[in-house]
């Protein structure tokens, strides 16, 4: 474990990926991609699995998503986002929300467009973690309950995709400095989640035992 934070900027190599492991502390920098359910579930219907036929606009929207998110971070946020008059955003919270619920999606995802990271709290699962060994990648814990705190974070808005979705759904492409994180996943198949799980499970039993 790092007690000095790695800075690291995205688009990201392999090779910065691969260096950190799990309890590393971070701070991520460059251009990040928000996404949550609606966003995980429309990229993988449409352009993974393919079981729904993209219009010419969902071609569009992919093809300048691919830009950010090859090499690149997703961030699984559910972000207050606040227009001025001149038509640009801020925002005003961006904590992180619940992994999991994206477990039957990232995979593939990662994989599809060689994401180096994601970033949420809770952790993930099995195939999350393999993915982030084939990839490389790694996940990224952000710290809940700050989400304030956090949007100081965000310094730009760059662009804002399927806002129909909702302003929490829709996909925001924004520049974060130092944005502190912890590897809790790693390239080396090393998960702090599953660790901790194990040493609960073992206390257990040996309370009940």
């Amino acid at each position: 474990m790092t007690e000095s934070p790695f800075s690291l900027t995205a688009p990201l190599t392999d090779e910065a990926i691969l260096a950190l492991h799990s309890g590393d502390n971070v701070l991520l920098n460059g251009v990040i991609v928000t996404a949550r359910d609606r966003a995980h579930q429309w990229l993988h219907e449409r352009f993974i699995r393919q079981t729904i036929v993209p219009t010419p606009e969902d071609q569009q929207v992919y093809n300048a998503l691919k830009a950010y998110l090859q090499n690149g971070l997703i961030y699984h946020c559910g972000p207050l986002v606040e227009k001025s008059p001149d038509g640009s955003y801020h925002f005003i919270a961006a904590g992180p929300t619940t992994s999991t619920r994206e477990e039957p999606y990232q995979a593939e995802i990662m994989q599809h467009f060689n994401l180096k990271g994601v970033i949420g709290k809770g952790g993930m699962g099995a195939q999350t973690l393999q993915a982030c060994v084939q990839t490389p990648a790694a996940y990224f814990h952000a710290v809940g309950g700050t989400a304030a705190l956090t949007a100081r974070a965000v310094v730009e808005v760059l662009e804002v995709f399927k806002l129909e979705f909702g302003m929490p759904e829709a996909m925001w492409v924004v520049r974060v400095k130092d944005f502190p994180a912890v590897v809790t996943m790693d390239a080396h198949g090393q998960s702090l989640h599953e660790q901790v799980l194990k040493r609960s499970q073992n206390e257990l039993e040996r309370l009940i035992g």
